[in-house]
């Protein structure tokens, strides 16, 4: 059996996350390959955050939480020394970050940013798979949500907060008279 696009159906729930996360990311790298720069920091309106700023903070987002938060390993943000190479906070990624730093962030060519994009969605599709039952179930810290399970975890932060912000990309990108990603 086979997906709408193609694709093979879950059969697991790892693969059902995967699936989806990197629908996800996939989707947030696609709407900003294409952009200029000027268009990468546009933002919807005066509260809305950048376009660069909703894709880097579900990249960090995904990138801290499959190796960070789960396993205590450094996120590839920091491996890959994007921090300094592009000026951007080393630990911060975004959640509850004041609008005016928000807004203040310089963000690299979206071809750079979606190049991150694409190294967090093949890191962390391919540590989902991989888990096992046990590893879905285990309970960490996941902040601002409390005490969850991984598969609440990645269902929460790379799915629908992923998506959330996938939308507000869209809307920008509509506004800025491109095309919406057709989500």
């Amino acid at each position: 059996m086979t997906t709408s696009d193609g694709l093979e159906a879950p059969q697991s729930m790892q693969q059902y996350l995967a699936l989806f996360s990197a629908r996800a990311l996939d989707g947030i790298v696609s709407a900003i390959e294409d952009l200029s720069r000027e268009e990468l920091h546009a933002r919807a309106s005066e509260r809305s955050n950048s376009i660069g700023w909703e894709a880097w903070h579900v990249f960090r987002s995904a990138d801290n939480l499959l190796h960070f938060v789960f396993y205590r390993e450094q996120p590839l943000w920091l491996v890959h020394g994007l921090d300094e190479a592009w000026g951007l906070p080393r630990v911060e990624q975004g959640t509850g970050m004041a609008p005016e730093v928000a807004h203040a962030l310089v963000f690299p060519e979206p071809s750079a940013l979606a190049g991150y994009g694409r190294d967090v969605r093949s890191a962390v599709v391919a540590r989902i798979e991989a888990m096992s039952d046990a590893d879905l179930q285990a309970r960490t810290l996941v902040r601002p949500w409390g005490e969850v399970t991984r598969q609440e975890a990645i269902g929460q932060v790379l799915i629908a907060h992923g998506n959330g912000h996938l939308g507000q990309i869209s809307t920008a990108r509509e506004l800025l008279g491109r095309n919406g990603v057709g989500i």
